[in-house]
């Protein structure tokens, strides 16, 4: 049926835009209780007392919880496995709050109204205790993360990552340019359409049920188990159609209280949180704070780096213990540099926790590297181009850190193909011009991961089976944020058995019937789930062949699955006929499961070209050109890689030019807490854009494919910045580049 490579709309498409498709929060279900959250006002403080006589006495009110009546059990909302190590440190209702937003008690009511209210009257009095509010402040507050009873120190550093590779100090020695640069990244939120929220529900057999718009089901059932101390079989999760995620969701904030409640109660329990609740209480990307020394030879090589990278987690460990080795698995990917100093640290803050958000690490290493880079070029009289093709990794390069070999790496075709789409050579030269408006060229190359290997748990399985009506079901832990993932699935699917789009039909992921898998994370649905669903689909096409020889009499190797049949020269039987005749003979229906377990996690490249005007006057930036050149491997669906292209644009140029949560000094406060005060690049702010793909099959990826999702923003923000330093002729590395930094920029 030629299914890959076409630009097919989304199965689930015409259920979203005619609203048909069910969130959430959006079925009406009888005797559904609300549950609503009071969050600390305090960076850091001690919970002494809680006072709840009032709202207990409001008609409506189910109950009140807080760390005196609910589990202590701690737990890290950033695992996805059963029994996985990594520092349990939260609470479901701590103690001791450890940020402004940090919960402090719950209140179950009968309407949303009712418990919101109540909230407003609970009394609690807190003991304030001195609060970090810096990395900086935090790098003196050192110790070692568990006490001897292994329980949680909040001391710093959290992590630690250091890499040396070749002779650095050598390098840095016959260099004959030396540049170091500082480069701050911010905090940004993922401003998902839908707020944060969750449902659960008793099951029979002393049971939980969850409903949650999540990225892993077996990481909510993994979290909330070591949250209330229970089996994990104990716990049924299913999977809710997503309103936007972005990492947002990839860690269970409200299920362990969504799933306690429903236990304390028997009640179907439902908490919603409001939009500047999802702003301060659920988390952000972490903000960084780098400083690179880079040593280039007279010819452009890049001789030797030296990174120092701080990262600002928050008050909870989550993943952030995972950063500082994921930027720099990112940052040696990208160029082949002989001499590499890497130090990387993770540190605890009495701030909004942090967490995944699209890139996992590499916009903020990739901001750090790449404007450092182009002030090098500069500096050194390199055309940005014409240095990172000079150093840029080629095909079976092998990353110095963790040995593996990055495919077939094609940053080099971006590089080229990209500046000539985009007139680089001649837009490079013009002048930016003298008046109120100057304008400027910029570009960044990055990398980025495809799944998680060589993690041992990088595998996934799924089964295909034909159905009754000829229609094939797909069940997998598959984990669609509607970016499209369950449609290209079901294309690999569909091009291995001759069908169409049409026939394939996808099961919600559930901890009941799915096999286990890590979710969607690490840019491994395409790559990863892929393969496991096209292996699986050439079992089934085998499984469905023999059955068809025995109503066609025909050999299995002369049929052929083609446009929903199975036909030999001869003869011929429609899927469903073959369902029907299996029927018939008690026989049950072909069905196939296959695993694949990941041997290769090869790199993702891309380059970005941006074209900006800047008004001196007011320092704003208006994003006038934009060109991005995609080394995917192949396109399963052309239109929604470039719509992962299109959207990662929007992110990336928002993190450039716009958004920061902004943690307040002296209060710990978010002064981005709700949209009317957290700006995002809306329609308006959005360029042109013209994508270029770069198809050079991946052997180790289904049908050559590999990820886009993620790396569509990495490189983005440095273009962009880059872009306004070469209008300007400043040196501008804090990102956001916020209209009173560039003014301030030109006045020095």
């Amino acid at each position: 049926m030629g299914q890959v490579g076409k630009r097919l709309a989304l199965i689930d498409g015409v259920e979203k835009v005619t609203g048909q498709m069910r969130f959430a929060a959006d079925d009406a279900v009888a005797g559904l209780a609300h549950a609503a959250l009071l969050f600390s006002p305090h960076p850091h403080a001690r919970v002494l007392s809680l006072d709840a006589g009032k709202v207990l006495a409001m008609a409506g009110v189910i109950g009140v919880w807080w760390h005196q009546t609910t589990p202590q059990n701690g737990y890290n909302s950033a695992i996805w496995l059963a029994g996985q190590q990594l520092l349990a440190d939260e609470r479901m209702f701590p103690a001791v709050v450890r940020h402004v937003g940090d919960r402090v008690a719950v209140v179950l009511a009968d309407t949303e109204a009712t418990a919101r209210a109540a909230i407003e009257l609970l009394e609690v009095t807190y003991d304030v205790l001195p609060a970090i509010l810096s990395p900086e402040g935090a790098q003196a507050h050192t110790g070692p993360t568990v006490d001897a009873d292994r329980q949680p120190t909040y001391l710093n550093p959290v992590a630690e990552v250091a890499l040396d590779h070749g002779d650095v100090a050598a390098a840095f020695a016959r260099a004959s340019h030396v540049s170091q640069t500082h480069v701050t990244t911010p905090r940004s939120h993922h401003c998902a359409i839908e707020t944060h929220v969750c449902r659960a529900w008793p099951e029979a057999n002393d049971r939980i049920a969850i409903h949650s718009p999540c990225q892993s089901v077996f990481a909510v059932q993994a979290v909330v188990a070591q949250a209330l101390g229970i089996a994990a079989d104990r716990l049924h999760v299913t999977k809710s159609p997503i309103g936007g995620s972005f990492g947002g969701k990839a860690e269970p904030i409200l299920d362990p209280i969504c799933a306690f409640l429903a236990m304390q109660t028997g009640r179907v329990v439902q908490l919603q949180l409001s939009r500047h609740e999802t702003f301060t209480a659920t988390r952000t990307r972490s903000a960084t704070e780098g400083r690179i020394r880079i040593a280039l030879a007279a010819d452009g090589r890049i001789l030797g780096r030296d990174v120092d990278v701080t990262v600002d987690i928050g008050a909870y460990c989550t993943g952030g213990a995972y950063l500082p080795g994921s930027m720099l698995q990112r940052l040696v990917r990208l160029y082949d540099v002989p001499a590499e100093r890497y130090r990387g640290r993770a540190v605890y803050t009495n701030t909004l926790p942090t967490g995944a958000f699209r890139g996992y690490g590499s916009p903020q290493i990739h901001a750090l590297g790449e404007i450092a880079l182009d002030l090098a070029a500069r500096d050194a009289g390199f055309d940005p181009v014409a240095l990172r093709l000079r150093n840029i990794v080629g095909p079976g390069a092998i990353d110095p850190w963790q040995g593996l070999n990055l495919g077939n790496a094609r940053g080099a075709d971006c590089l080229r193909r990209g500046a000539k789409a985009f007139g680089w050579e001649a837009r490079a030269k013009l002048a930016p011009g003298t008046g109120r408006f100057r304008r400027g060229v910029g570009m960044a190359a990055a990398t980025h991961i495809n799944g998680c290997f060589p993690g041992d748990d990088e595998s996934t399985t799924a089964t295909l089976g034909l159905q009754a009506d000829g229609g094939i079901l797909l069940n997998c832990a598959l984990h669609d944020l509607g970016c499209g993932s369950d449609t290209t699935l079901a294309q690999i699917a569909a091009e291995v058995m001759g069908l169409g789009l049409q026939n394939i039909r996808v099961t919600p992921a559930d901890t009941d019937t799915c096999t286990y898998d890590l979710g969607t994370r690490a840019s491994r649905m395409t790559y990863i789930v892929g393969e496991a669903v096209r292996k699986v689909a050439l079992a089934l096409d085998q499984a469905i062949r023999d059955a068809a020889a025995l109503a066609l009499n025909a050999a299995p190797q002369d049929l052929l699955l083609h446009q929903g049949c199975v036909q030999s020269t001869q003869t011929r039987i429609s899927l469903a006929d073959l369902a029907a005749w299996l029927t018939r003979r008690n026989t049950a229906l072909p069905v196939a499961t296959q695993t694949h377990r990941a041997t290769a996690n090869p790199g993702s490249f891309a380059v970005h070209f941006a074209e900006v005007e800047v008004d001196t006057l007011t320092g704003r930036v208006q994003v006038t050109d934009y060109l991005a050149a995609h080394d995917i491997g192949r396109a399963i669906n052309p239109m929604l890689v470039e719509g992962q292209i299109h959207g990662g644009i929007q992110i990336g140029l928002g993190y450039a030019l716009y958004e920061d949560v902004a943690v307040d000094p002296g209060t710990g406060r978010l002064r981005g807490d709700s949209f009317a005060r957290y700006t995002l690049a809306n329609a308006p702010e959005m360029p042109p854009v013209r994508t270029l793909l770069v198809e050079k099959v991946e052997p180790t990826g289904p049908f050559g494919a590999k990820a886009v999702g993620e790396i569509a923003t990495v490189a983005v923000a440095p273009a962009l910045v880059n872009a306004v330093n070469a209008a300007l002729g400043t040196r501008l590395t804090d990102l956001p580049l916020l209209p009173e930094r560039i003014i301030l920029a030109m006045q020095n």
